[in-house]
């Protein structure tokens, strides 16, 4: 009777365990849903913001805002926007921030920021067997870019001496037509970040050659509205800025990109 009783015992023990386990991997996630929800708006743009294999979005903006935004007490839920009505989305309040690979250059005065916590080089690219090498030969040629975006600017304002008269300037709404439009022949070069081009090389065995000479070196940020005074930008540039310190962004950005150190040398961007 006693070995009975020993035996309902033990299995009472465990049944318990097993029922105070469940209850605090319940309590654990009823807390994390409880956090408050910060959206950040993107567009498909590899690798700093996609959709894998299964489905998920990932890339190394969803990675770093994760990881800075849940050391902040919040989490965070990605959400895809139209990239030509950004500015629009946070300054109602449907999203509260924008990251992307989104340069702050030239953009200082249009948005709150937190940044810049990575460098990037907005660059050319033409095909394998193009005879363009420099700037100067984009001249009277033609050239796609995605719309609202810094390259976009650079090629309608020209005030860099640097930028000849194109025939056409394409704008497309949808970064991956313009790489779709180099390699039908369609235009004669792109312009967009550095990043996007190699990655769009890996990942559709594209011959494209980038230019040696680059159109500018950019900082890139998180961009809250204009007359956003929570608070939250500040304390994001300050968490990102911790992160990049303790090598926790090293660990991200390696994991896409080769030489990530480049990418996180920030300091004399002057942002």
């Amino acid at each position: 009777m006693k070995g009975k009783r020993g035996i309902a015992g033990i299995l009472l023990v465990g049944i318990l365990a097993v029922t105070l386990t469940g209850c605090k991997n319940t309590d654990s996630s009823k807390k994390e849903t409880e956090k408050p929800v910060i959206t950040l708006g993107s567009d498909n743009y590899p690798p700093y913001n996609y959709l894998n294999e299964d489905g998920v979005t990932t890339g190394i903006d969803v990675e770093l805002a994760t990881e800075a935004f849940k050391r902040m007490g919040y989490q965070v839920d990605v959400v895809q926007i139209d990239w030509e009505e950004k500015k629009e989305l946070v300054e109602s309040g449907e999203i509260d921030c924008i990251m992307g690979c989104f340069s702050m250059e030239g953009r200082l005065d249009d948005y709150r920021w937190a940044g810049s916590y990575i460098a990037s080089r907005q660059v050319v690219a033409v095909n394998a067997s193009s005879d363009i090498y420099k700037l100067s030969d984009l001249e009277g040629k033609n050239l796609a870019v995605q719309s609202t975006t810094k390259p976009e600017g650079i090629f309608l304002d020209r005030t860099d001496e640097r930028i000849p008269k194109l025939e056409n300037l394409i704008s497309l709404g949808h970064r991956e037509l313009i790489y779709t439009f180099l390699a039908k022949g369609y235009v004669d070069a792109v312009a967009v970040h550095e990043e996007s081009i190699v990655q769009y090389m890996k990942d559709y065995d594209a011959s494209f050659r980038i230019l040696e000479e680059p159109l500018m070196l950019t900082g890139i940020g998180v961009a809250f509205a204009k007359d956003d005074d929570r608070g939250i930008c500040e304390q994001m540039e300050q968490t990102l800025e911790e992160m990049r310190q303790d090598g926790t962004s090293l660990k991200i950005v390696e994991k896409y990109l080769d030489d990530p150190q480049k990418y996180l040398e920030v300091d004399d961007l002057g942002y």
